[in-house]
């Protein structure tokens, strides 16, 4: 239709935002009614708000890092690791890092292409966000907050924590609601001071580079900590409730591909590791690296493209179904990648080649409903139970029977223990996740898709019974995303010490 109107009036084509700005117009001045359908079809890269939120990037302005890491590049005026030419790179440097405006302008650009902003995920980018300052950290937050509060003004002076808790009080109820916050850190930075800072920014995910568990080889790229730190980081989140996500590096200097292979089983299968989510960063090298001028001694060699799309496949055919691999790839251009892999779409590359294969990964995001719902199609419920960090995970979900599709899941962990370092969780089971996918639905509307037909609810009702018959708790406690707060007060919770609480 667009093609053939443009031939007609000799003019160009004209794009899906165009289009929607001038639909939204008319639904405004009431010249044409509201159409589900127009809407979908105009919207642009629907992935976006696929499943359940949409995810807003922010990064921070350049701090000094306390790695020594030799394949982490270095650009003057850009976090370390970060790279001029990524989107939110450039994004933030148009802004001059401004956290306001970032998310402000990111969250107008999702409105022009189509996608409902009710549900944010942000996501806070740059480093090792434990090394700076405390007084930035909350300044950071308090800002981003304000500008998904619509009618909050930007603040630059007054920093306290009062004013934070002011922003996130009035998040929970506004119409662009931030339901979860990730960071990135390391895990020799995660204590039990550090968890209790987390939570008070209202941060429920954290992303720590682990990029591999064999000490040799974290000595030899100068990491700066070994597996033990992993191990205790990841005990100390999933104790307080956080949802762990590791990023990992295969190709590193030192290993190869058994090594690798041998790695990522171990993380999924020792009880030490198992983390909810992953990154899967292959090994890039970059000018202004360590490993750039090692590459250049002709000292290391990295993967061919074959080699490390067969890596990839044996990785992912053998994934548990309580995991999520959110990425395969940095979205570094490849004009900046000196060596290495190029292959911008390499998560699917190996989904076509597994294909090929006849195989299948059964990480979360691959089985993600998106817009694959049927109603008349029947979900049944599954319970996965395994031992992680000296407690136990009970993975709950809803999928269809053959489990290729994933409509809801709830992460349970019951941690009975007579001292916690947070009092709050003391002897109490703990909800860390609940997440409903499909297209994201606004809040208080009801559409044809998954989001609001009473499967989460559903699965915390599911929980709370496991919790108490199953273990003989008599609470349950939620790590809940601030915009999130009054839905998990629909099920009876009430905040306590930042956390959602039920007696049960």
């Amino acid at each position: 239709i667009k093609r053939k109107i443009a031939k007609k009036y000799r003019i160009s084509c004209p794009s899906n935002i165009k289009l929607l700005k001038a639909y939204h117009n008319l639904v405004k001045k009431k010249r044409i009614k509201k159409s589900e359908i127009l809407e979908n079809l105009l919207r642009k890269r629907k992935i976006r708000s696929l499943s359940g939120v949409v995810v807003v990037s922010v990064l921070t302005k350049p701090y000094p890092c306390p790695g020594k890491c030799i394949y982490c590049p270095i650009e003057k005026g850009i976090p370390k690791s970060y790279l001029s030419g990524e989107p939110a790179v450039e994004r933030a440097k148009r802004l001059r890092f401004d956290p306001y405006l970032q998310v402000q302008k990111r969250i107008e650009s999702l409105k022009k292409q189509g996608h409902p902003v009710d549900k944010i995920e942000l996501r806070i980018i740059g480093g090792s966000f434990s090394v700076y300052p405390k007084n930035y950290k909350i300044w950071f937050l308090i800002n981003c907050f304000a500008a998904a509060n619509k009618k909050e003004k930007a603040l630059k002076k007054k920093i306290n924590w009062k004013i934070l808790e002011r922003q996130q009080k009035i998040n929970e109820k506004v119409s662009q609601r931030i339901v979860g916050i990730s960071i990135e850190t390391r895990p020799d930075l995660i204590n039990k001071k550090e968890i209790l800072y987390l939570r008070r920014l209202g941060v429920t995910m954290v992303e720590i580079g682990v990029q591999t568990i064999f000490d040799d080889i974290l000595e030899k790229c100068k990491r700066g900590h070994g597996k033990k730190e992993t191990i205790e980081a990841t005990k100390l989140l999933k104790d307080a409730g956080f949802k762990v996500l590791y990023q990992m590096m295969p190709n590193l200097p030192g290993s190869d591909l058994k090594r690798d292979l041998q790695c990522f089983k171990k993380i999924f299968e020792d009880e030490n590791f198992r983390p909810d989510w992953s990154k899967i960063y292959p090994c890039l090298v970059c000018k202004g690296s360590e490993l750039y001028r090692i590459w250049k001694k002709r000292e290391y060699r990295p993967y061919s493209d074959k080699e490390l799309t067969n890596l990839l496949i044996q990785i992912k055919k053998n994934l548990p179904y309580w995991v999520r691999v959110a990425r395969l790839f940095r979205d570094i251009p490849s004009q900046k990648i000196e060596a290495s892999c190029k292959i911008s779409n390499l998560r699917e590359v190996v989904r076509k080649e597994m294909q090929k294969r006849g195989l299948t990964c059964k990480c979360i995001r691959c089985r993600e409903i998106r817009e694959k719902y049927d109603p008349r199609e029947k979900v049944y419920l599954f319970r996965e139970d395994y031992r992680a960090s000296d407690g136990k995970e009970i993975f709950l979900s809803y999928e269809n029977k053959k489990r290729e599709k994933l409509y809801s899941f709830l992460r349970l962990r019951i941690t009975k223990q007579k001292q916690h370092f947070l009092p709050v969780l003391k002897n109490i089971a703990i909800i860390r996740e609940i997440q409903t996918y499909g297209q994201l639905v606004p809040i208080s509307k009801r559409k044809e898709a998954v989001q609001h037909r009473g499967l989460g609810k559903t699965l915390i009702k599911t929980a709370e019974k496991i919790a108490k018959k199953e273990f003989g708790l008599n609470k349950i406690a939620a790590i809940s995303g601030i915009g999130a707060r009054n839905y998990w007060r629909k099920s009876g919770y009430k905040l306590r010490d930042t956390y959602m609480i039920k007696k049960i």
